[in-house]
C-alpha cells in the first residue's frame, strides 16, 4: 500500500468521499502508479495481479473525466465504454461503479448475452454515459443499428489477457477501431503476452506503463500447498477442506465436474453451487447471490469464474482438477489473500498428475508444501482449522405451475432427485464462454428456481437461499 490519499493523487473529492464512506482511504499500488497520469487524460497500460485493485484505478479517472468534459449522454451514443471477458465481470464493474456514477450523475448500463436484449436495447435508446459490455453482444447490437461508439471518449478493456485466452482479441480490435482515435484508451492486464502487446501497440497512443502486484511476483500473505491423494481420497479429502469454517472456492476443468462435484458436496451436507458456462444467466446470479450471502459456503466453479469474482473473506482455494497452464492457476489462486489479506491455496494432485503439477506450480512461481495425504492426515486441520460442519446441502425447489395451463416456461430445470443438488438442465448450448447462441437467447429470461437448505447433519434441508445462514470467518 501507499501513504498517499486518493485526494492526493488528484481524485475528485466527491469521488473519494465515496470510497471513504466503504472503508477504502489508501490507494492501492496499482492505483498510486496509474491514477495521476489517467486522471491526466493519458492512455495508461497497468499490470497487476488479480485482486490489486485495478477496478478503481480505471473507474475512479474515467468518472472524473466524464464529469470534466462537459458533454452529455445522447440516445444510442453512450461516452464510455468498459470492455470485459465475461458476464460476472461486466457486473461486479458496474456494480463498483454505481455508488461513483451516482455520486457524479452518470447512468450506467450492462451488455451481454445470455439474457434478453430489449432491456438493453431500451436504456440505449434513451442514453446512457457508460456502457460496461462483453464483446460478442455488443457488436450485434452495434451490427442492428442500437448502438454506435463514435462519441465515446474513455475505452477500457480490462482482463486483456483473458480477452485473449478466450479469443476475443479480433472482436476486441473492431470495436476499439469503432471508437474515436483521439479518445482515452486504458488496458488493465495480469500478464503482458505477446497477443495483448500486438494491441496496445495497434491502439494505445505512447501509453504510460505502469506494474503492481504483477502476476509472476509472489504473493507474500497466499500459503500453497499441494496435496498428493490416490483416486479413492480425492473426494473424502475435500469434504473434509470445505467442511472447515469459511468460504471456500473449488475449481474444476469442466462444467460437467463442475456440476457433478457440486451435487457430491451437497448430498454430503456441504451447502455448495455452481458456476460453469451452460447455466442461464438467473441461475448464475443466484449461484453468486447464495455464495455472497453465506446461505452456500462453497463456490464449485470453472475457469469461467476465475476473472471476475470478487467475494470477501474467501479463505480457501482449492484446485480439485489441476489447471492445464500456469496463468490459470495465478488467477484460480487470485480468489484468496484480495488486497492484502491471507489465503491458502491447496491442489489435490494424483498419481499421474505430478509431473504435470511440478511444472504447473514451477511456472507460476509458486514453492508449495507437498503432503501425501488422506481424510485423517493432520495437514488437514493445519490447513483448514476449526470444527467439519455438513449443516446441509442446498436443494432447489420448482416454483408451483399455475393451474390450466403453462406459466411460459417455468424455472430452468425443474426435475428434483434425491442427493442431487444442481442447477437444473442448462438453457440451450453455449459458446465456450457461457453466451447462447442469439436463436435461443430469447428463452434465457425464464423464472428461476430458490434454492433451499436442508436443516441437520448432511440431507436435504429447508430454508431459502436469501435468508443468509450463519457462517463463521476462517
Amino acid at each position: 500500500m501507499t501513504s498517499k490519499s486518493f485526494g492526493a493523487l488528484g481524485v475528485p473529492a466527491q469521488l473519494a468521499a465515496v470510497l471513504e464512506a466503504r472503508n477504502i482511504t489508501i490507494p492501492t499500488p496499482i492505483q498510486a502508479a496509474t491514477l495521476p497520469d489517467s486522471l491526466q487524460g493519458r492512455d495508461v497500460l497497468g499490470r497487476g495481479r488479480t485482486g490489486s485493485g485495478k477496478t478503481y484505478a480505471f473507474l475512479l479517472p474515467m468518472v472524473a473525466r466524464l464529469l470534466e468534459s462537459g458533454t452529455r449522454r445522447a440516445p444510442k451514443r453512450p461516452r464510455a465504454l468498459i470492455l470485459a471477458p465475461t458476464r460476472e465481470l461486466a457486473t461486479q464493474i458496474d456494480e463498483a461503479l454505481a455508488p461513483l456514477a451516482e455520486t457524479a450523475g452518470l447512468t450506467s448500463r450492462t451488455v451481454f448475452g445470455g439474457v434478453k436484449e430489449s432491456p438493453q436495447v431500451t436504456a440505449l435508446a434513451k442514453g446512457v454515459d457508460v456502457v460496461v459490455a462483453c464483446p460478442g453482444r455488443l457488436e450485434s447490437l452495434i451490427e442492428q443499428g442500437h448502438v454506435s461508439l463514435e462519441s465515446v471518449e474513455i475505452t477500457i478493456l480490462d482482463e486483456a489477457d483473458h480477452m485473449a485466452d478466450l479469443g476475443f482479441l479480433p472482436s476486441v480490435r473492431r470495436l476499439l477501431a469503432a471508437t474515436p482515435a483521439t479518445g482515452q484508451r486504458m488496458l488493465f492486464s495480469a500478464t503482458l503476452d505477446k497477443a495483448v502487446d500486438t494491441l496496445v501497440k495497434q491502439f494505445l497512443h505512447q501509453p504510460k506503463v505502469h506494474e503492481a502486484d504483477s502476476a509472476e511476483s509472489p504473493v507474500p500473505t497466499l500459503h500453497h500447498h499441494v496435496l498428493h491423494v490416490t483416486n479413492d481420497q480425492h473426494l473424502p479429502v475435500l469434504l473434509s477442506l470445505v467442511a472447515a469454517p469459511g468460504r471456500t472456492v473449488v475449481f474444476t476443468r469442466t462444467k460437467h465436474r463442475a456440476k457433478k462435484l457440486a451435487r457430491q458436496l451437497n448430498a454430503a451436507g456441504i451447502p455448495a453451487v455452481e458456476l460453469q458456462g451452460n447455466m442461464s444467466q438467473n441461475d448464475r446470479e443466484r449461484s453468486m447471490q447464495a455464495f455472497h450471502s453465506g446461505a452456500a459456503q462453497t463456490l464449485v466453479a470453472t475457469d469461467i469464474a476465475a476473472r471476475g469474482i470478487h467475494v470477501d473473506d474467501v479463505g480457501l482455494v482449492i484446485h480439485a482438477d489441476p489447471p492445464v497452464e500456469h496463468k490459470a492457476y495465478t488467477h484460480r489462486s487470485g480468489r484468496t489473500a484480495r488486497a492484502g489479506a491471507e489465503g491458502t491455496v491447496v491442489t489435490l494432485m494424483l498419481d499421474a498428475q505430478q509431473g504435470d503439477v511440478r511444472t504447473l506450480t514451477r511456472k507460476a512461481g509458486v514453492k508449495p508444501t507437498v503432503t501425501r495425504a488422506d481424510e485423517r492426515h493432520p495437514v488437514l486441520l493445519e490447513i483448514a482449522p476449526g470444527e467439519r460442519s455438513f449443516p446441509g446441502g442446498i436443494v432447489k425447489r420448482t416454483p408451483q405451475q399455475p393451474a390450466g395451463g403453462n406459466s411460459g416456461g417455468g424455472g430452468n430445470g425443474g426435475r428434483r432427485r434425491r442427493g442431487s443438488r444442481g442447477t437444473g438442465k442448462p438453457a440451450g448450448q453455449r459458446s465456450h464462454n457461457g453466451e447462447q447462441p442469439r436463436s435461443q437467447r430469447q428463452r434465457s429470461g425464464r423464472r428461476a428456481e430458490t434454492p433451499t437448505r436442508a436443516g441437520g447433519t448432511g440431507g436435504v434441508a429447508a430454508f431459502s437461499a436469501s435468508g443468509g445462514g450463519r457462517r463463521r470467518g476462517r
